[in-house]
């Protein structure tokens, strides 16, 4: 059996009639005769939805039992409502305080007390539709969390199975609830979505159609009571049913749609082989050559996508196939860095054709326009070619468009090739041989068409001029043949007796042997120059890479893939890898690979440079000249150098924790060898008294040692509670239970060690709920508390003080003692550090040092600020609950079951 098919309806926002559009296929698909039912909808009290359901098969729900301290469905108390399904899913569109977004669990104000201690919640059964095997189910709310007890955590996992089954699936997710966009989501409406779906799942979708509607038909709709009740309407329309948040949700939405439409219109031109370019989106194509022009040209096409939504940059640099690429590794990499702060892409290509190379690019990725530089040549340059911006734009076609853009650089010359290598293209090769060989017979030709020829002095020189350029074009070869065919048709067509090779004039025979020697002489001239400019062209080329490959070792560079990518690029290669072994018969193993299907092992690469006895450097993708190899050792032992380094940092971490480790036991044993025996010596000597028969102890001395006796037993039970947390915290095994709950009822209970009556305390009732481990939380405020008792003035109350802050809780712990100095404010919160003059007996010095600990485990932060007046502040900063109200009081929440 086959997977199962899913459709998945898309909304922007609660209410925009998601569930209705999918009811409303479910019923084309029955009236077409398809095997269709209700596995599970939410509608929500909604009528119109609601009315819907009827005359559609529901298989039955699976019942949970909920606890008094859960929540519904999805987290969070209800909304009222009549209908038995509005207790759960998410979809309840906001918080009726916040204006949260529409998901139960961050939706509905949290429950005070209303409903009954224990109710029945009900959720999908998916053995039930299993059993079932209908042809397609109906599942709402994809990114729905299951009660505690169900079969799976999420809805979307239920889905999957049903998948698997071979049952087509239709379901409904809101643009909210994509896990990648949770921060998108947030800065747009203030609250986090706690219900999420994978991305990819919902991408693995077979079909995704977006249910839009304007913000202004969303409001009206909830203005007309299609959405929610009338006591939550106004709570609505100004908080989560902004039009702002509205229409960038509705934004978000689009785009998101756009970007999977995207996607199948590339698998489909993929799979039918359309190479044309369908303007369906703008897609900006920038072709850079690594001169310093690039610049100018990734800004221009940023402007120019700028000017419409969704528009793409691609900046393509395009590598010769031989030998060293021809532009400049700072300028690339400062060029990428570039590209990709204005949000685009870079492509690394290799073509020896670049303007063909460039348009099979564009028109692979569905390019619309084409940004070029105009070009650095000077004029005389223009007799190797028209250049690659005029052969794009002569063969981009009517599907593209191409833009020139002019820079600073234009017309100032390219100056020496960077690296092209001491090898002449073939196009110029080519070209060479013909100015060498057909060029001499076509100017004979020329010459005897003329009634009175220029001489034959003249004619030599013409010769001549023919023989420089095919040594200019294509080198010494070229230019030897045209010297010698020169000197065969001079002698055959202009030197007398013609049409036979004998000379019959001795100066003519001398003036035909010195053309040849001097044609020889100067077109070796000529490639030796052009050879030793080429020569200092790749020079020029190496020492600036081996350059940067200095600056990076002096800066400390550590980042191997960033050194294996610039390999790749700069000898224009598919994919490079470090690999190493630990002996000569131990397989090897990959240290870090940058490209597609990387090699194994060094035998498999096409080139691959050995890094000592263990170690190698392997490039696949072509073979590298021989001229290359010294570069690209140097690439090899740099890459050996940075492993090397990483290896040693993690070493240094590793030892830095040890030491830390060490450090902190030693500080523990000083600390232990005073603290831990004065309480235990009290202890003994009050025991021991008490066990003497020759002192008769009356009734208040008894008492007296007793209460000593239980000081002893509670100072050493904090003590080593405070031991075993810091050990906790020290291997990261605190795992914090979160849950809702008020302050006021967790602060109280920590006052309990310090005296009555020294403790000032201010915990609004409007408070919002927190989300943290009371256990944990007890503990931390307990010994804030008790230290700012211990170094505050006598007489002196210590304030406790709660306040919301956005999406945080503070509580500040405030005394008037000597304060503590801004340098040694963090140092306060390290393990075994005692304030000041502190006597031995008050401790080891791990209060706070645990309190910082459980405060981040929670994930809140304490902090130590100057008191205005005088003394010490200690900041509790807590996260607040999502869905509870900030600023008023919880109202009761109705809930039906």
């Amino acid at each position: 059996m086959g997977r199962g098919t899913l459709r998945i309806y898309l909304g922007a926002a609660p209410g925009v009639g998601k569930t209705y559009a999918m009811l409303s296929e479910a019923h084309r698909r029955v009236e077409r005769g398809t095997d269709c039912v209700v596995a599970f909808v939410n509608h929500h009290g909604r009528p119109r939805t609601e009315a819907l359901l009827h005359g559609l098969e529901q298989v039955r729900r699976s019942e949970i039992t909920d606890g008094p301290d859960r929540s519904t469905g999805s987290g969070a108390a209800p909304s009222a409502g009549t209908g038995p399904d509005r207790s759960t899913g998410s979809e309840a569109p906001y918080s009726t305080g916040t204006g949260s977004a529409d998901s139960a669990r961050s939706g509905a104000a949290p429950s005070t007390g209303a409903g009954p201690a224990h109710s029945a919640r009900s959720e999908m059964d998916v053995d039930a539709v299993l059993e079932r095997a209908p042809a397609v189910a109906l599942v709402d709310e994809l990114a729905h969390t299951n009660l505690p007890g169900a079969r799976n955590a999420k809805r979307w996992q239920d889905v999957e199975e049903l998948l698997r089954a071979g049952i087509d699936v239709i379901s409904t997710v809101n643009i909210q609830h994509l896990e990648s966009l949770g921060d998108v989501v947030e800065s747009i409406t203030g609250v986090r979505q706690q219900e999420t779906v994978p991305d990819e799942v919902v991408r693995r979708a077979d079909q995704i159609e977006l249910v839009d509607m304007s913000p202004q038909a969303l409001r009206r709709r909830l203005a007309h009571g299609n959405i929610c009740r009338p006591d939550e309407l106004d709570a609505a329309l100004s908080n989560y049913f902004r039009p702002g948040n509205l229409t960038a949700l509705r934004e978000l939405a689009l785009l998101w749609t756009a970007d999977r439409a995207d996607e199948y219109l590339q698998k489909y031109r993929g799979e039918h082989g359309i190479r044309t370019t369908w303007q369906a989106r703008e897609r900006i194509v920038v072709g850079l050559t690594g001169g310093p022009e690039g610049r100018t040209l990734i800004r221009r096409a940023s402007r120019m996508a700028a000017k419409g939504s969704g528009s793409e940059i691609l900046a393509v640099y395009i590598a010769r196939s031989d030998g060293l690429t021809a532009a400049s590794p700072k300028e690339l990499a400062v060029q990428r860095t570039l590209v990709e702060d204005v949000g685009g892409t870079f492509h690394h290509v290799i073509g020896d054709d670049v303007p063909a190379a460039l348009l099979e690019f564009a028109r692979g990725v569905n390019a619309t326009q084409i940004v070029l530089g105009s070009s650095r040549r000077k004029t005389w340059q223009y007799i190797y070619g028209p250049g690659v911006g005029a052969t794009v734009a002569r063969e981009s076609g009517p599907d593209l468009d191409v833009h020139i853009v002019t820079h600073g650089e234009v017309a100032k010359g390219r100056g020496l090739p960077i690296a092209r290598g001491a090898r002449l293209g073939r196009a110029r090769i080519i070209s060479g041989w013909l100015v060498g060989v057909v060029g001499p017979v076509l100017l004979s030709l020329l010459l005897r068409s003329l009634e009175s020829g220029p001489g034959l002095a003249n004619d030599v020189l013409l010769f001549l001029f023919l023989t420089v350029a095919a040594a200019l074009l294509g080198g010494l070869r070229p230019a030897l043949a045209s010297a010698a065919v020169g000197s065969m048709l001079l002698n055959y067509w202009f030197t007398p007796p013609t049409h036979t090779l004998t000379v019959q004039d001795p100066e003519n025979f001398v003036a035909i042997v010195i053309f040849f020697a001097v044609a020889v002489a100067v077109s070796s001239v000529v490639d030796l120059a052009a050879r030793r400019t080429h020569q200092a062209a790749r020079l020029r080329a190496e020492s600036e890479i081996l350059s940067f490959l200095a600056g990076s070792v002096l800066r400390g560079e550590t980042a191997l893939d960033a050194l294996l990518e610039r390999v790749r690029e700069t000898f224009a290669m598919e994919s490079v890898a470090l690999l190493e072994r630990t002996s000569d018969v131990d397989p090897w193993t990959c240290a870090g690979s940058v490209g597609p299907a990387p090699v194994a092992r060094p035998d498999d690469a096409d080139v691959d440079m050995p890094v000592g006895d263990n170690m190698a450097l392997a490039l696949s993708g072509r073979v590298l000249p021989a001229e290359d190899r010294r570069v690209l050792g140097a690439f090899a032992a740099q890459a050996a150098v940075v492993l090397d380094r990483q290896r040693l940092v993690w070493e240094a971490e590793q030892a830095r924790r040890l030491a830390e480790g060490n450090r902190i036991r030693t500080a523990l044993l000083a600390a232990v060898s005073h603290d831990l025996r004065t309480p235990l010596a009290g202890i003994k000597a009050a025991v021991s008294s008490l066990r003497s028969d020759d002192v008769a102890w009356s009734e208040e001395d008894e008492a007296e040692l007793l209460a000593g006796i239980e000081d002893g037993a509670d100072r050493l039970d904090h003590l080593v509670g405070n031991l075993l947390d810091m050990s906790r915290l020290q291997t990261g095994t605190v795992t914090p239970l979160i849950r809702e709950i008020d302050l006021d009822e967790v602060v109280p209970m920590a006052l309990g060690g310090v005296p009555e009556g020294s403790v000032e305390l201010d915990i609004p009732e409007t408070l919002p709920m927190v989300a943290v481990d009371p256990g944990l939380l007890e503990r931390v405020v307990a010994n804030v508390v008790e230290n700012a008792v211990k170094y505050g003035p006598a007489g002196e109350r210590i304030a406790v003080a709660a306040s919301a802050l956005g999406e945080r809780v503070e509580l500040r712990v405030t005394d008037r003692g000597r304060g503590v100095p801004d340098e040694a404010k963090e140092r306060i919160f390290e393990p075994f550090q005692r304030y000041g003059d502190a006597p031995r007996g008050a401790g080891v010095g791990l209060g706070l040092a645990v309190s910082r600990g459980f405060a981040e485990a929670m994930g809140g932060t304490l902090d130590a600020e100057d008191t205005p007046g005088g003394g010490l502040t200690m900041v509790l900063t807590l996260t607040a609950a999502p869905g509870r109200p900030r600023g008023e009081a919880a109202l009761p929440a109705e809930a039906t079951s």
